[in-house]
């Protein structure tokens, strides 16, 4: 028995790794997860939340550059590596983006950047502000791949950080939404009758509740936050699941190995969870896949109106609600790029669960 749920296992990866399309948006899932898990490695901008901003520079193009002058802070950070690396440092320096500068007298004089062409303003600091009053490692050539937002910060790290919270909620939404509609479904199909009739009223009246209605509702009472928009989107996606799961053992559970699983005094959660559940697994996996896709695109919506993740986090769908004014200002990139990475993100968990359904299909 274990020899050929292997080689089936061994055939199903088989199709599988023959469906181009399939095996691309694989690895274009695995690639964005591992950006947003280390995104701060990777952010050119690695403090919280990629939060520096230089209103100075706001709303540049991309590619442009900058000449950085960073003031150090007396301020010493007492973080922890582990906690630089997936929360993001706590930068305490000053930045000042600057036009030019010149040494005199043990005095360091710059112009800050001044946007429009103008001229900005002249300061000067004491050397004795650096250590050892080197101020060279201090002045740097700053580069902003995808330019900068309306606030000046960098748009590229803002991209790379957001990517943490599409790509979670997808499985923290199905993880919670695959345990509720298994357990609801799993229960009306398999006892019917009364327990049947009660499920399906919850299914219904929840059914027919607008999705996003219902996610406002359950954000508002939990309260506006990270792990609240998450909940809130997993309660709200089970019903799809339960459904399925509901058809499916409605009609297994009148096959032949039901019949003798029951005949051989088997309980009835051993028969749900290793008989019926394991060969119903082509459908879940398929409205798992397009459940991910679902939350991606609940979370971008509720970040658009304004009750997702809050601000300073960085969202894809906040990001297109902060700049799509400037579709129309000749700036469209500044909300196109997260709307891209959104329409990327879901695309591939629809083409993964297309391609793991043709995988799982025991009549091909």
């Amino acid at each position: 028995m274990g020899n050929q749920s292997n080689s089936l296992t061994r055939l199903a990866l088989q199709k599988f790794k023959k469906n181009f399309w399939g095996v691309f948006s694989l690895g274009i899932i695995i690639c964005i997860g591992l950006v947003s898990v280390f995104a701060y490695l990777f952010a050119p901008d690695a403090s919280k939340n990629a939060n520096q901003m230089h209103l100075s520079i706001h709303s540049k193009p991309p590619g442009f550059e900058v000449r950085m002058l960073t003031l150090p802070s007396s301020i010493e950070s007492e973080q922890g590596f582990l906690s630089k690396l997936f929360f993001g440092s706590d930068n305490t320096d000053t930045e000042i983006p600057i036009q030019s500068y010149t040494v005199k007298d043990d005095k360091l004089s710059y112009v800050e950047y001044a946007s429009d062409g103008l001229q900005g303003i002249e300061k000067q600091i004491n050397l004795d502000r650096f250590p050892n009053s080197d101020y060279k490692p201090f002045i740097e050539n700053r580069s902003f791949g995808f330019g900068t937002d309306k606030y000046g910060r960098d748009y590229l790290s803002r991209i790379l950080i957001g990517s943490r919270i599409s790509f979670f909620i997808g499985f923290i939404a199905v993880f919670i939404s695959l345990i509720v509609g298994l357990l609801m479904g799993s229960l009306a199909g398999y006892y019917g009758g009364k327990v049947d009739a009660v499920i399906m009223w919850i299914i219904n009246v929840t059914w027919s509740i607008p999705t996003l209605l219902l996610v406002i509702a359950i954000t508002l009472a939990l309260g506006k936050g990270f792990w609240q928009v998450f909940i809130a989107v997993g309660l709200t996606m089970w019903v799809e699941v339960a459904r399925v799961v509901r058809g499916q053992i409605i009609s297994a559970k009148e096959m032949q190995y039901v019949t003798a699983a029951r005949a051989l005094g088997y309980t009835d959660y051993r028969i749900i969870t290793k008989h019926i559940l394991p060969n119903i697994f082509g459908p879940l996996i398929v409205i798992s896949a397009a459940n991910f896709a679902a939350a991606i695109l609940i979370e971008s919506g509720l970040s658009f109106l304004g009750i997702g993740a809050q601000p300073p986090m960085a969202s894809w769908g906040a990001m297109i609600k902060d700049h799509y004014n400037y579709i129309i200002l000749g700036k469209p990139y500044l909300a196109l790029i997260p709307g891209v990475c959104i329409m990327l993100l879901v695309m591939a968990f629809m083409l993964v669960g297309n391609a793991l359904r043709d995988a799982l299909d025991v009549k091909t």
